[in-house]
């Protein structure tokens, strides 16, 4: 077999209302059973003492029913993070192509989220032209919300 990207994973404070926000504004589609997982190989497996946690995978939308999942926990005892930045070192966002850049930030907003910075569109030679926000989920992790143009218009100048 060879390698298959699986998930990535938000640790949140409500796994359930992180879970809404993700089907409501991305489309993302749970993946059965709700997971409940403690006991000594998950205390093991995490390096977390006494590790209980709770939550449910979400089928990311455009991979059909195979495709990879975000997985969204709550552990039991979470500890808190510093706030996240575009600029901070390791994991940075999760970037979603949508139809609508402005809809979907209002939707992110409508739901919860909040805006990180505002709508360009920016010019990328031999791709074409990207229009994207930087917004962040309920719980504040970081979001890129993207929308491609024609790679055309970038080399006519438009």
């Amino acid at each position: 077999m060879s390698t298959v990207f699986g998930h990535v994973n938000i640790i949140a404070s409500e796994w359930r209302r992180l879970s809404r926000f993700y089907q409501e504004v991305f489309a993302c589609v749970p993946v059965p059973p709700v997971r409940k997982q403690s006991g000594p190989l998950l205390e093991t497996a995490t390096g977390v003492p006494g590790a209980r946690l709770e939550g449910e995978h979400l089928r990311l939308p455009g991979f059909g029913e195979q495709g990879p999942t975000l997985e969204i926990y709550s552990y039991e005892d979470a500890l808190d993070r510093p706030q996240p930045l575009p600029n901070r070192k390791g994991f940075g966002h999760l970037a979603f192509q949508v139809p609508d850049v402005a809809g979907t930030l209002a939707r992110v907003l409508e739901q919860g989220g909040a805006t990180q910075g505002s709508v360009v569109s920016l010019p990328v030679p031999g791709k074409g032209v990207v229009t994207f926000v930087y917004a962040a989920d309920p719980e504040g992790n970081l979001l890129e919300i993207q929308s491609w143009s024609e790679r055309q218009a970038v080399e006519d100048g438009r």
